[in-house]
C-alpha cells in the first residue's frame, strides 16, 4: 500500500509538472514588451486544455486553448509605457507568474562580431570609454536579452537567454553597439527600451537566411547534414534556424544590423542577398511588412592583414558600395556610414558609440519622427566634367559639405586609360571639385575607395560620406 501511494504521488507530481505552462525564454520576468500594440505570446501546456492569461494592467482574462501537442499562441494588448512594473499570470491548473515587466520600445539587434562585441570589449580589443560608461549604466528602464550562440540545420523552437535590467554587471556583457543605440533612444524618447541581441562573430549573411530566402541564389549551397560542418556561423540557414526562427512573431519596433565583413569577398551578390534577407525576415516575422531596418556599413580595415600570402588583396570598398546600393533597394531602411570610425590594424574598431548612436539617429528621425536633427549621410549623385576638373554632386546635403581639418585626402581621378591618380579636391557649397595634374582629360573619380581610410568628407552636421566611384571598371 505504501509503495502504491509513493508511485501515485510520483505520477501525480509528473502530471502536474507536465501541466504547468511552459514559456519560451524570451517571455520571462524582467522583460520589456512593445508598448501600445497587440503582443504575440506563445508556449506549451497540457494538450487540449484551456489556458487563462491575466494581466496586472487590465481586468480582462484572456482564454486560449492548447492543441493536441500542447502548443498555444495568443496575444495581449499592451498600454503605453508608464515606467511601472507589471506582471503576467498564466494558469493551466497551476499558476505561472512573470514579474517586473515593463513597456517601451523593443528592438532586435543582429549581425556578426561588431554587433556582438560586448561593452567590456574583446581581449586586447577595447571599446572606447567603456569602463566609465559601464560604471554609470544602472538603469531599470533599459532591459537586455542576449541569445546564446547556436546553429542548426533543423528549425529550433527556443533559444537560451534571460532578460536582465541594465546594471554594470549585465551591460558589460552586452553588445556595445546595441547598448549605445538603446541608451540614446531611452534618453531622447524618455521611454523604456528593450534590446534583444542575436549575433555571432564571423557569421555570413547566408547563415542568417532561410532556405526559401536563398532560392534565388543558386551559388549558395545548403548542406543536407551537419556532419562535417566546421563553422556553423558561416553555413547557410544554420543561424536562422537556431537564433531567428524561435523568435519569429516577437512584437518589436524594428531591427538594427551590423554585418558584412564575412561577405567582403563576394560583394557583387550582396545587395540582392541582403535585400532578400530583410524581406524574408519581415515576411516571416508577420507583424508588419515594413518593420524598420537600420544597418551599419562596415568600417574601414586593412584586409591585407587577413589575406593569405601570395593571394591578391580584396578591396572591401566594393562591399561598402554594395551596402550603399542596398539602402536604395530596401524600403524603410537606413545605413549608418562609419568611414571615420575604422581601425587600420583591427577589424573590431573601438569606436562603438559612433555606430550605436548613428543607428539611433536613424531610428529617432525615420521611425519616431524627431525633427531638427540630421541622420542620413550625404550620398554621391553624379559627376560633370569641366575641362581638366571633375565636379561631383551629392544628394542629402541641405547644409552643404565640409572637410575635416579643411583637407580632402582620398579623392583620385582617372582618364580613358583607367589609371587613377591622387587628386586635389575642394568643396564649393554642396559640390566637390577634383583635379590632378597627371590627368588632363578625366573621365572618372573615386573617393576613399580603398580598404583602410579615415573618411574626411562630411556633412556640415558631421555625418561622413560613404566611399564611392563614378565608374564601373
Amino acid at each position: 500500500m505504501k509503495r502504491f501511494t509513493i508511485i501515485t504521488l510520483a505520477l501525480w507530481a509528473f502530471m502536474m509538472a507536465f501541466a504547468e505552462v511552459k514559456l519560451p525564454a524570451i517571455f520571462s520576468g524582467n522583460m520589456l514588451m512593445q508598448q501600445n500594440t497587440r503582443v504575440n505570446i506563445w508556449g506549451k501546456a497540457d494538450p487540449n486544455k484551456t489556458l487563462s492569461i491575466k494581466t496586472s494592467w487590465s481586468k480582462k482574462v484572456i482564454k486560449t486553448t492548447t492543441d493536441a501537442e500542447g502548443n498555444w499562441m495568443s496575444s495581449i494588448t499592451t498600454p503605453a509605457a508608464d515606467g511601472k512594473s507589471h506582471s503576467l499570470t498564466f494558469s493551466d491548473g497551476k499558476e505561472l507568474v512573470l514579474n517586473n515587466i515593463i513597456f517601451g520600445e523593443l528592438w532586435f539587434c543582429s549581425g556578426q562580431s561588431n554587433m556582438e562585441m560586448p561593452m567590456k570589449g574583446f581581449k586586447n580589443q577595447p571599446v572606447d570609454n567603456s569602463n566609465m560608461d559601464i560604471l554609470q549604466s544602472t538603469n531599470p528602464q533599459i532591459r537586455l536579452f542576449t541569445v546564446k550562440r547556436n546553429g542548426s540545420l533543423l528549425p529550433q523552437t527556443d533559444v537560451t537567454g534571460s532578460w536582465q535590467e541594465a546594471t554594470p554587471e549585465s551591460v558589460k556583457e552586452f553588445s556595445a553597439t546595441g547598448y549605445y543605440f538603446g541608451r540614446l533612444l531611452n534618453k531622447t524618447l524618455n521611454v523604456p527600451v528593450g534590446l534583444v541581441l542575436s549575433a555571432w562573430g564571423g557569421s555570413s549573411a547566408e547563415a542568417w537566411m532561410s532556405e526559401d530566402m536563398l532560392k534565388a541564389f543558386p551559388q549558395v549551397t545548403i548542406p543536407n547534414t551537419e556532419e562535417g560542418v566546421k563553422d556553423k556561423n558561416r553555413t547557410p540557414t544554420m543561424l536562422y534556424q537556431a537564433m531567428i526562427k524561435p523568435l519569429l512573431g516577437l512584437s518589436i519596433r524594428g531591427f538594427i544590423w551590423y554585418q558584412g565583413e564575412t561577405n567582403y569577398d563576394r560583394a557583387a551578390a550582396y545587395p540582392e542577398l541582403f535585400s532578400a534577407l530583410v524581406a524574408g525576415w519581415r515576411k516571416n516575422w508577420a507583424i508588419g511588412d515594413n518593420l524598420p531596418f537600420y544597418y551599419c556599413q562596415i568600417a574601414p580595415y586593412d584586409y591585407s592583414l587577413v589575406t593569405e600570402q601570395g593571394k591578391p588583396v580584396i578591396n572591401s570598398a566594393y562591399l561598402r558600395e554594395a551596402q550603399l546600393k542596398a539602402e536604395s533597394m530596401i524600403p524603410q531602411s537606413g545605413m549608418a556610414v562609419l568611414l571615420d570610425a575604422g581601425l587600420k590594424e583591427g577589424i573590431h574598431p573601438p569606436k562603438k558609440q559612433i555606430p550605436g548612436e548613428r543607428l539611433a539617429l536613424l531610428a529617432l528621425t525615420k521611425t519616431y519622427g524627431l525633427k531638427g536633427v540630421a541622420s542620413e549621410s550625404p550620398v554621391y549623385k553624379g559627376i560633370e566634367i569641366q575641362h581638366d576638373t571633375v565636379q561631383v554632386s551629392f544628394d542629402r546635403a541641405p547644409m552643404w559639405l565640409t572637410a575635416r581639418n579643411n583637407e580632402l585626402k582620398y579623392f583620385t581621378v582617372a582618364g580613358q586609360d583607367q589609371v587613377f591618380y591622387p587628386a586635389k579636391a575642394w568643396i564649393v557649397r554642396s559640390k566637390v571639385y577634383v583635379k590632378s595634374d597627371a590627368v588632363k582629360n578625366p573621365v572618372a573619380v573615386r573617393y576613399a575607395f580603398g580598404n583602410y581610410v579615415d573618411g574626411d568628407l562630411l556633412s556640415t552636421e558631421g555625418l561622413p560620406v560613404s566611399s564611392f566611384r563614378s565608374d564601373n571598371w
